[in-house]
């Protein structure tokens, strides 16, 4: 018996290996010019570890957030706000390749079609695994939501902590950044205190 079957569960890892050889090779060159020794025990296995590990960080390039919530909509006759709040994402700075961590607060109202919860979750972890600035993140969740649904609105609101603000340039530890972007009924003062209200955030 070996130690996957101890614990119940199968690893299973799928990278293209093109792709991770050559990923490997720059890491590899990396290391060296940084003044590393890529061949002493500690770093043999790294240039393969980090090349496996930005593809996994950087995997929404290959899914589709249209065919995600179109997989899963319903029929509904239901017209109040929907809401998907604390989703936690973790995302890699453009700028410098660095994470930042935060969570995701998303609602729709529908307008005939409904998707499945999983589903708005799953469209945040597809934008958010792919080179990004917070900016952009909040408005393509948006925006993949109202042309799958074509609801009555979309809100989206992100509060995330940035680990290039706190390891390097103002090394500002506890600063939180908070992006939000609204579209259709949410644009109205009224429709989008309820939901601020509802997520308990305050935005000023």
């Amino acid at each position: 018996m070996n130690n996957n079957e101890l614990i119940g569960y199968e690893k299973i890892e799928r990278f293209n290996p093109e792709r991770t050889a050559k990923l490997e090779e720059h890491y590899r060159a990396i290391l060296q010019l940084l003044g590393e020794d890529p061949n002493r025990e500690g770093l043999i296995k790294t240039p393969k570890r980090m090349a496996k590990s930005m593809q996994f960080l950087t995997q929404g390039y290959n899914m589709d957030p249209m065919e995600i919530l179109l997989s899963a909509r319903f029929k509904e006759d239901y017209r109040q706000m929907v809401i998907v709040k604390d989703i936690e994402l973790f995302s890699m700075c453009e700028h410098h390749m660095i994470p930042f961590i935060g969570k995701a607060h998303v609602a729709y109202i529908p307008n005939g079609y409904i998707t499945g919860l999983s589903k708005i979750a799953r469209v945040v972890e597809v934008y958010a695994r792919r080179l990004q600035v917070q900016e952009r993140l909040t408005t393509q969740i948006k925006e993949a939501i109202n042309e799958a649904l074509h609801p009555l609105g979309v809100a989206v609101v992100i509060e995330a902590r940035h680990l290039c603000m706190c390891m390097r340039g103002v090394q500002k530890l506890n600063s939180v950044t908070t992006t939000s972007d609204f579209v259709g009924a949410f644009e109205r003062g009224e429709t989008r205190m309820e939901f601020l209200n509802l997520i308990g955030t305050n935005l000023h």
